[in-house]
């Protein structure tokens, strides 16, 4: 008689953790849609006409050469701002609080605001229609053209077959490689920051470097679009603004504030487990919620000031933030 209940509470276990299972994945499906719609209107638009500015033949910020070979081509791009992302969230999960549920945040984050960065980007190159740096190389006018005497020339006095060249000749703002650059790169600029408590008040070197490096890099690959004459300078830091906006704010949808004591840790699923999360002690007159609270933390009165208590190494803050991510991974 003494096994029956334990026979029947693991069975009933089982069946919670399915139908809660089932409820996650009907919860974030269309996180995971939208994301997916909006990379596919990203790659949809790259072949679309757009608008197409008029120029001059004598715009001395137009005859620049046509490079074929770019230093970061978009295979390239595609890893810098999508692969190598993953792998170092994957990795840094590893070290840090070991939880599915970060890894499954992080990567719908990351790849949420490249689709959203993406689709924003497309929409404004083929609405814009700005010429590139490089478009006389790419259009290669008829000999002994000239401008109207009082206006501008059109694609129409361009000799050039090559249809995809000349579509993509009038792309030049904003930035894609800048723009999904910043987008990838900055949402790990953000991760690593949360995870390493680099807002926490007390001020590191070693923490801000690590975490602005992955915008270096983006920084890097927005540069050589300059390099390369494939954009003007505004075009550039436009797509860096554009990108790291949207990675912030992809970010802030599944983590919390970068100065949050639970900054190592993703929000928690959007459906609860069974267990109730009871408030505990008084806060200073008022209720101090469990550790899932964004704003709970302890402190201590000085002379009528307040000061932070240490948290102590960052392995134990992982450590004990992980816990709970973990749980909620298992019965996810």
């Amino acid at each position: 008689m003494a096994s029956f209940p334990t026979y029947f509470n693991t069975r009933t276990t089982k069946k919670t953790d399915n139908k809660r299972r089932l409820q996650l994945l009907k919860s974030y499906a269309p996180d995971w849609i939208i994301t997916i719609a909006l990379a596919a209107v990203f790659f949809a638009l790259d072949n679309v006409h757009g608008y197409r500015r008029e120029f001059s033949v004598n715009d001395e910020t137009l005859r620049f050469p046509y490079a074929v070979h770019e230093r970061v081509p978009n295979w390239a791009l595609y890893i810098i701002a999508l692969v190598a992302p993953i792998i170092i969230h994957s990795l840094v999960n590893v070290v840090t609080i070991r939880s599915f549920w970060d890894f499954h945040n992080s990567v719908l984050g990351l790849i949420l605001g490249l689709a959203i960065t993406g689709a924003i980007t497309q929409f404004s190159k083929i609405t814009t229609g700005r010429p590139r740096p490089d478009l006389l190389s790419r259009c290669i006018p008829r000999p002994g053209s000239q401008d109207p005497t009082y206006g501008l020339s059109s694609d129409a006095i361009c000799t050039q077959t090559d249809q995809y060249i000349m579509i993509d000749g009038w792309r030049s703002f904003p930035s894609g490689h800048s723009s999904l650059s910043f987008a990838g790169l900055g949402f790990l600029s953000f991760y690593l920051a949360g995870k390493m408590h680099l807002f926490d008040k007390r001020g590191h070197a070693h923490k801000a470097w690590i975490s602005l490096a992955p915008l270096s890099g983006a920084t890097l690959v927005a540069i050589s679009r300059t390099m390369d004459y494939r954009h003007h300078w505004h075009d550039v830091v436009a797509g860096a603004i554009l990108g790291t906006t949207i990675a912030y704010f992809t970010y802030r949808q599944y983590f919390p504030s970068l100065a949050s004591p639970m900054s190592h840790r993703p929000y928690s699923p959007r459906v609860p487990r069974d267990e109730e999360i009871l408030p505990t002690a008084a806060f200073h007159g008022g209720p101090r919620y469990s550790e899932n609270d964004e704003g709970a933390e302890q402190v201590e009165l000085i002379d009528g000031g307040v000061r932070k208590p240490d948290p102590g190494p960052l392995e134990d803050i992982w450590r004990q933030g992980g816990d709970s991510t973990r749980d909620d991974a298992e019965h996810a």
